[in-house]
């Protein structure tokens, strides 16, 4: 696998940035702070997405912007394929919008799934890939720092093997599960043998053939039983129809003696209606000469064409309505117009005196406004006067700090450049400081060790006994190292203390220089404050003197607007005459047509009462024409009530009567014998279904046991299968170890001798329990934490070669790796580390690395890239800025040139 390309869109200090990735050795150079780092960051980010992030999503997105986007194009496996992940903000909160990645027949949206599609391919989750490719900066002795517990579980997962333990699990569940099946079944199979034996004890078939003789023996006295009980019942059938029929016919006696009486009560009522309608009938009579006297009395006056009551039509009544609501309309017309022109008048009235209050009230706030103005013309003044002061004052001040650089170092705008430049000094000097220390610490150690060796007369070289000779020349080698570390240690606290004094000045010119610029930017307020004042009241005069001529206008108009006020009043009063002129004539009009509706009230109710005369006599010949129904009716039922009353027979119906009880009685009896004897036919038939089901059972036990029987043994020949499995799974798993940590131990020796061949240190021993040991050539063996600063971070970053190889190479061939990424390895080392490293890196790229990231300012590592890529930090904007050199020697001599 290989990196091709990374565009980023405001990802931590970048605002847009876009960068090829070529095979071989690719070194990013830039000064500390600059966003190296962040580059790599951004291909693991879009990888593995949040996951791969030691911050937060909000510290990923460039400050001050809503989002952020990442998009990595790389090969794997000789497949091309690209990843977009962009973030946006919604409230205070950052969240993967957009994640999607494309390649040959593929096609993956989600965040989730993305990640599941690249660990599933690169067979490494991104913890893996940090410990297998990806040496992140301050993380460089991780593994060496681990136990040896921690090691083989991270090389372990590398190598897949933690999928050979979670296979033997699996298999160590299932035989679990397998044995409780089967001990389940093995349980089952005994049951169904105690059970099939208690059941062939039992003589089931002989018990059925004595229930089925004694069911036909029962069968036989139900259908005697049962042809008895019919023939009661046709007694008792015949007997109820003879007395049903005589029910029927004394009820219909019954309901005839009702028929009549109700008949003839009919009768009489409704005679009685008929008179009471005739009396209502000539009170009716009465009120209609009455009303014709009312209407009579109504017409006179209203101006109808009629001669009396009787002569009134609707014609006449509807000519005159017509001839009122023409005159209504007309005077209506003419009141709407009145009423408007009233309304018109005295609006234009009101109007025109709020007009002359409102600019009266102008005129007066024209002059408060002028007044006002000319007030803040004078504040102006006042506030140019005090910003003058204050210009004088910033002034004095920025040539006073001016004068601290009269013999400064630098001049004003260099201060910043030169703190930073300082305390870069300042860091290495105290790092120089430590290691010295630490070296000057290992040497007392081997001198202190010498001595006691010479004491007890062995050799100080190789700690042998030696005959004779004391051999003081090592100790003196010892001796001579240890003051010539003294004397280092002695120069590098001289030159941190020089650093240091330097530095406190440094920052005062800086401080200095810092307030310049505050004090200019002030003074650029002050002088703009101070031409905006005096702006300001030449403004404000000249405005007083337009308010002042505005409030002249307003009141010579106001005037005006009440000299037509009082004109178009004078004419509202003419228009409200005129209004109530026209009211009095519609009110007579409207007395007019309420006398005219009264006469048509009028003949409507005497016309409706005289229907109602009509109808009242209608009602009478109605009842009188029923009442002779009626009579008929009654004469047939009479006939009827008569012929009833001959056809009825004592005799018979008292014989009927003692049939019928004596056949309820037998048939009483009879069913209590029945109801015993199906009851019994229902136990033999239910013994019978129970033995038969016995039988059945006994057949499914047998069943059931073949069946049972044949699962144990399938469960045994599984159970044995698994455990077999278990194991295997156990040997293959140590087996596998055993191997990957023999050709772990050799790359890792390889690899070793490479960067330290002809040194102090002879081999490295990397045993079962993945448990480190350093041999000096003097076969002394040391833990690695007990070797120095230097050497610990070069022999991590031999181990995590070594285990980038074994996974590149392969249990059965080569596979597809990630590039090789080392984010600041020369933290750590000294000049002649950093030599051995770029021993080991180009080692490495001989071994068949693809592509190999490498984070660092060093020169030596730049020199020894096929291509470099510098950053660089705009401290104006803050933002970063990358590019890729076509010649990457020429630029890494230009980068030396410049150092």
């Amino acid at each position: 696998m290989r990196f091709e390309r990374l565009q980023l869109r405001n990802f931590k200090p970048y605002a847009d940035a876009d960068l090829e990735l070529r095979d071989g050795v690719t070194v990013i150079h830039g000064l500390n702070g600059s966003g190296k780092s962040s580059l790599l960051e951004a291909c693991f980010f879009a990888l593995y997405g949040a996951r791969a992030l030691d911050d937060t999503l909000d510290e990923v997105v460039t400050s001050g912007a809503d989002g952020a986007e990442v998009t990595l194009r790389f090969v794997h496996d000789g497949d091309a394929y690209e990843i977009t992940r962009e973030l946006r903000r919604s409230g205070d909160r950052i969240s993967t919008t957009t994640c999607t990645l494309d390649g040959p027949d593929v096609a993956v949206d989600g965040a989730r799934d993305v990640r599941a599609f690249v660990t599933e391919r690169l067979r490494m989750d991104a913890e893996a890939f940090v410990n297998c490719a990806y040496v992140r900066q301050g993380e460089v002795n991780k593994l060496i720092n681990a136990t040896p517990t921690q090691r083989q579980d991270t090389i372990d997962d590398l190598l897949q093997l933690g999928k050979l333990e979670e296979y033997r699990e699996r298999a160590g569940q299932a035989r679990l599960g397998v044995e409780d099946v089967l001990s389940e079944q093995r349980g089952a199979l005994s049951k169904l043998d105690a059970q099939i034996e208690a059941k062939e004890s039992a003589d089931l078939h002989a018990r059925l053939n004595e229930l089925e003789t004694e069911l036909a023996e029962v069968d036989d006295e139900i259908e005697r039983f049962e042809g008895n009980r019919d023939r009661a019942e046709e007694t008792l059938a015949d007997a109820e129809e003879v007395l049903s029929t005589y029910e029927d016919r004394k009820a219909e006696l019954s309901e005839l003696d009702d028929d009549i009486a109700e008949l003839e009560a009919a009768i009489e009522a409704d005679e009685s209606t008929r008179e009471e309608l005739k009396s209502e009938i000539v009170e009716t009579r009465d009120r209609v000469e009455k009303l014709e006297s009312e209407l009579s009395a109504a017409l006179d006056g209203a101006e109808i064409d009629a001669t009396g009551a009787a002569d009134l039509n609707s014609d006449a009544i509807d000519e005159r309505c017509e001839e009122l609501d023409a005159a209504e309309a007309s005077i209506r017309e003419d009141l709407q117009d009145a009423r408007e022109r009233r309304t018109m008048l005295s609006n234009q009235a009101e109007n025109l005196d709020e007009r002359a209050d409102e600019l009266q009230s102008r005129a007066e706030e024209a002059r408060e406004r002028a007044d006002d103005a000319e007030a803040s013309a004078d504040d102006a003044d006042d506030r140019a006067a005090e910003h003058g002061e204050e210009m004088d004052r910033i002034d004095g001040e920025i040539e006073s700090l001016r004068g601290r650089f009269d013999d400064a170092p630098v001049d004003v705008g260099e201060a910043a450049t030169y703190r930073e430049s300082i305390q870069a000094d300042l860091d290495d000097a105290k790092e120089a400081v430590t290691e010295a220390r630490t070296e000057l610490e290992s040497a007392r150690e081997r001198l202190e060790e010498a001595r006691e060796l010479r004491a007890e007369g062995n050799c100080p070289e190789c700690g042998q006994p030696v005959e004779g000779s004391p051999h003081v020349a090592a100790i003196d080698d010892h001796e001579e190292r240890v003051a010539e570390l003294e004397s280092e240690v002695q120069e590098a606290r001289e030159r941190r203390e020089e650093l240091t004094d330097r530095l406190e000045v440094a920052e005062e010119l800086a401080d200095a220089e810092s307030r310049i610029e505050s004090l200019r930017e002030q003074r650029s307020l002050v002088e703009e404050r101070v031409a905006d004042a005096e702006e300001a009241a030449r403004e404000r005069r000249a405005e007083a003197e337009s308010l002042r001529e505005d409030a002249a206008d307003y009141e010579a108009e106001a005037e005006e607007k009440r000299e037509a006020a009082e004109t178009q009043s004078e004419a509202a009063a003419e228009a409200a005459k005129r209004v109530e002129s026209l009211e009095a004539d519609l009110e007579t009009v409207a007395e007019a047509a309420e006398r005219l509706d009264r006469i048509a009230e009028l003949r409507t109710e005497r016309d409706e009462i005289e229907a109602r005369i009509d109808r009242l006599r209608e009602r009478r010949a109605e009842l009188s024409e029923r009442n002779d129904e009626r009579r008929e009716f009654l004469a047939e039922k009479r006939e009827r009530r008569r012929e009833l009353a001959d056809a009825i027979d004592e005799s018979r119906i008292q014989e009927a009567e003692a049939n019928r009880q004596e056949a309820e009685s037998y048939l009483e009896r009879v069913a209590e014998k029945l109801d015993e004897l199906r009851e019994r036919r229902d136990e033999i038939q239910s013994e019978i279904g129970s033995v038969k089901g016995e039988l059945s059972n006994l057949e499914d036990l047998r069943t059931d046991r073949e069946a049972v029987a044949a699962r144990v043994a399938d469960l045994e020949s599984l159970h044995d299968e698994i455990a077999t499995l278990e194991s295997a799974y156990t040997d293959l798993r140590a087996e596998l170890r055993k191997r990957n940590v023999e050709t772990l131990e050799r790359m890792l020796n390889e690899t070793f001798e490479l960067v330290y061949g002809n040194d102090a240190y002879a081999r490295i021993r990397l045993d079962d329990e993945y448990e480190l040991t350093v041999f000096q050539k003097d076969g002394t063996a040391l833990e690695p934490g007990q070797l120095s600063g230097g050497e610990r971070a070069l022999f991590n970053l031999s181990l995590r070669c070594a285990i980038y190889r074994l996974l590149a190479e392969g249990i059965e061939g080569s596979a597809p790796m990630p590039p090789l990424i080392l984010d600041e390895p020369t933290v750590f080392l000294d000049s002649g580390h950093v030599s051995r490293l770029v021993d080991l890196v180009e080692e490495m790229r001989s071994l068949g690395v693809a592509q190999i990231l490498i984070v660092s300012h060093d020169d030596e590592l730049v020199a020894a890239a096929d291509d470099l890529v510098t950053v660089e930090k705009d401290p104006t904007t803050n933002r970063s800025s990358v590019r890729r050199h076509e010649d990457a020697a020429l630029a890494a001599a230009e980068l030396g040139a410049d150092d």
